[in-house]
């Protein structure tokens, strides 16, 4: 199976910027996107023309608020059953979690707040927390699971272009590091650093200072699977040359 995930950051404007060309040619059999920013009535001609590159399974979660957030699941083969939010009001209020169950593995896309302000900062500590115990249940019940998405955090000095400037930002701050260290060593593989040890690997840029040119970049996308799943892993990568979107897709397969 072929993993993808991608935040589209808008998945109209993706769209426009050749998404469905580059989606033809990469055809995983499971793409999970955040930050989509529509409603399903607002994407009615994009859904159709996903549908006809082989996706007819597509399912969507979007925020309360409008242009917001949001995440998706595209299948080739329609999964034996989809959970749609967390049934924590909170979270599922802001439309960032959804999963896939298929017969012997559940896929997951996440959108982890970011901390912009604040405020938001201390509601994405919320989530982080209520998130790490909220998956600590459900691997219980369901083992084989790879959470895939936008963390919005950097793991180690080696995901960031600039690990000293940035040790005060969030996204890097040493307690967000601390609790994806955490959650990893819970029971997750992060799959492209088992594949890959090599720096200058990113997966998101700020659309500012020509960074995305000059590789000045974060590693905020992951795909982690859970230990149950190692023996199954075959290749993990980042796919810089996509670019719809300040993000890129990163990717995972497996048997």
């Amino acid at each position: 199976m072929k993993i993808i995930s991608y935040n589209v950051n808008g998945i109209r404007a993706a769209i426009a910027k050749g998404l469905l060309d580059w989606l033809k040619s990469a055809s995983p059999d499971v793409l999970c996107l955040q930050e989509i920013k529509a409603t399903e009535s607002q994407i009615a001609t994009e859904r159709a023309a996903l549908e006809a590159l082989g996706y007819p399974y597509q399912y969507y979660y979007s925020a309360e608020k409008k242009g917001y957030s949001g995440v998706a699941i595209l299948c080739k083969h329609k999964p034996k059953h989809v959970e749609v939010g967390t049934g924590i009001d909170y979270m599922d209020k802001e439309g960032r979690v959804l999963r896939a169950d298929f017969e012997n593995l559940s896929v997951m896309s996440l959108y982890l707040p970011s901390g912009t302000n604040p405020e938001r900062l201390g509601f994405k500590f919320t989530f982080m927390d209520d998130f790490k115990r909220y998956i600590d249940h459900l691997k219980k019940s369901i083992p084989n699971l790879v959470i895939c998405g936008d963390y919005n955090i950097c793991h180690q000095a080696i995901d960031i272009h600039d690990p000293v400037r940035n040790a005060t930002v969030s996204g890097f701050l040493p307690e967000e590091r601390a609790w994806l260290d955490a959650f990893i060593k819970s029971g997750f593989i992060d799959t492209f650093r088992y594949f890959n040890p090599e720096p200058h690997n990113y997966s998101w840029w700020s659309y500012r200072a020509n960074a995305r040119a000059n590789n000045k970049g974060w590693r905020i996308d992951y795909l982690l699977a859970s230990e149950p799943l190692k023996p199954r892993l075959t290749r993990g990568v980042i796919l810089p040359e996509a670019k719809h979107s300040d993000h890129c897709p990163v990717l995972l397969e497996l048997t």
